[in-house]
C-alpha cells in the first residue's frame, strides 16, 4: 500500500501503455493472437493503445485464460511515452476496475471535490465547531461520497483519496473558520498502515496554514470491522502526540460498539444517529444512549449526538448530560458556514 504519493498516479486515458508482468510465454503467446502489438523485456510486457475499450477487452481475456493466474499479475498504465514505475504496480483487477469507474477515477485523481461544513453546537445551540464532509465541486460532476470511497478502495486508491480528502478539509477549515473553532476531520484507518508516514502531509498542512493543533478532531469512520486494534491505538497516539485530539464515530452501529469505545477512549464519542432517531420516544434507545454517556465519563470522552433533527430528541440528550449535538436541525453541510461568531471550546 502506497499512501505517500511517491509514485506518480496516472488517470485512464484514451491511449496509452500497458504494462504487465511477470513475463509468462503463455501470455504473450495470448496477446498476439488477439493481434496486439506486443514488447518485453525480461521484467515486464508492454503494448501501446488507442482507446480504453481495447485494454478492458485485454485484461478481460487474461482474467478469463485459464492457462494464466490472473492473481499473479501486476500491471500499471503510464501516458505513452512515460516509462513504467516500480512502485506503481497493482492488480489485475484494480486495474479492470480503474477503466471500468474512469470517471470517477478521474474525480479522485484530480481532486474534483469539496469540504462542505456542517455545524456542531453545545447545549446551548451555540456552534463551536464543523465537520467536514467529502461534496462534489461546485458545478463539478455529481456523485455519492459512499460510492466515491467504495470505488477508491477497489481501484486502490484508498489511501489517495482519504489523504487528499483530509487535506482539502484542513484547508477549506483555514479559509472560512477562525482560531478556537473544533474542526472535525473524518479519516479511514485502513488506509494509514504507518501513522509517523502517512500522515505527515496532514501536519505539514495544518503547520503550512498555520492553524492550531488543538482545533483539531480526526474522526474514526470506517465501514469495515477493524482488524488490528493496535494499529488504531498507535494512530490515535500520534495524532495526540500532536496536540490533536480524536473522535469515534457512529457508536452504538454497525461496528462503532461500546467495546471499541472503551479500548480507545476517545477524546469525542460521536453516538449514531440510529439511535437518536425519535430517542425521545424510545425508552431503549433511551436506556443505550445513557450506558455509552456513563461509559464515556468513566475515561472522560466527550459525548456528541449526530443526526438531530427534532428539538424533542435534542431535549432528551441535555437532559441526561450529553454536551455536544449535530444534525439537520442545526444546519445542514454546507460550502459555507453560517456567520459567527463561534463560542470557543475548552475541550
Amino acid at each position: 500500500m502506497n499512501c505517500s504519493g511517491c509514485s506518480p498516479i496516472y488517470p485512464i486515458e484514451d491511449q496509452g501503455t500497458l504494462y504487465l508482468r511477470p513475463v509468462f510465454p503463455v501470455l504473450l503467446e495470448m496477446l498476439r493472437t488477439l493481434g496486439v502489438h506486443v514488447e518485453h523485456s525480461d521484467e515486464a510486457i508492454w503494448m501501446t493503445y488507442k482507446n480504453a475499450e481495447s485494454v478492458q477487452n485485454w485484461l478481460e481475456a487474461i482474467q478469463k485464460h485459464e492457462a494464466i493466474g490472473p492473481e499473479s499479475i501486476t500491471v500499471q498504465v503510464t501516458p505513452i511515452h512515460e516509462q513504467a514505475d516500480q512502485a506503481g504496480w497493482i492488480s489485475l483487477q484494480m486495474m479492470k476496475s480503474r477503466f471500468k469507474h474512469a470517471d470517477l477515477v478521474s474525480i479522485i485523481l484530480n481532486n474534483q471535490f469539496s469540504s462542505h461544513m456542517q455545524p456542531i453546537v453545545d447545549a446551548h445551540e451555540q456552534i463551536v465547531g464543523f465537520e467536514f464532509l467529502l461534496r462534489p465541486s461546485e458545478n463539478g460532476t455529481p456523485f455519492s461520497p459512499y460510492t466515491l470511497f467504495e470505488v477508491a478502495r477497489d481501484t486502490g486508491l484508498h489511501s489517495f483519496l482519504d489523504r487528499t480528502a483530509r487535506i482539502t478539509a484542513i484547508e477549506t477549515s483555514a479559509a472560512f473558520l477562525p482560531h478556537g473553532v473544533k474542526r472535525f476531520v473524518n479519516f479511514l484507518p485502513s488506509s494509514i498502515y504507518n501513522p509517523e508516514f502517512c500522515l505527515t502531509h496532514t501536519f505539514e498542512a495544518i503547520e503550512r496554514l498555520e492553524l492550531d493543533p488543538k482545533d483539531f478532531v480526526f474522526e474514526v469512520v470506517e465501514t469495515e470491522q477493524i482488524q488490528h486494534m493496535s494499529i488504531l491505538q498507535h494512530i490515535f497516539s500520534v495524532y495526540r502526540s500532536r496536540g490533536m485530539s480524536v473522535a469515534l464515530d457512529d457508536v452504538g452501529a454497525g461496528y462503532s460498539t461500546i467495546e471499541l469505545m472503551n479500548r480507545l477512549e476517545p477524546d469525542f464519542v460521536k453516538i449514531d444517529r440510529s439511535l437518536i432517531d425519535q430517542c425521545d420516544r424510545d425508552p431503549v434507545k433511551q436506556q443505550q444512549i445513557i450506558d455509552i454517556v456513563e461509559m464515556s465519563r468513566r475515561f472522560g470522552g466527550r459525548v456528541l449526538a449526530e443526526g438531530i433533527e427534532r428539538m424533542e430528541e435534542f431535549d432528551f440528550c441535555r437532559s441526561i448530560g450529553i454536551e455536544l449535538a449535530q444534525g439537520y436541525y442545526f444546519g445542514k453541510p454546507s460550502a459555507k458556514p453560517p456567520q459567527g461568531p463561534y463560542r470557543q471550546t475548552s475541550a
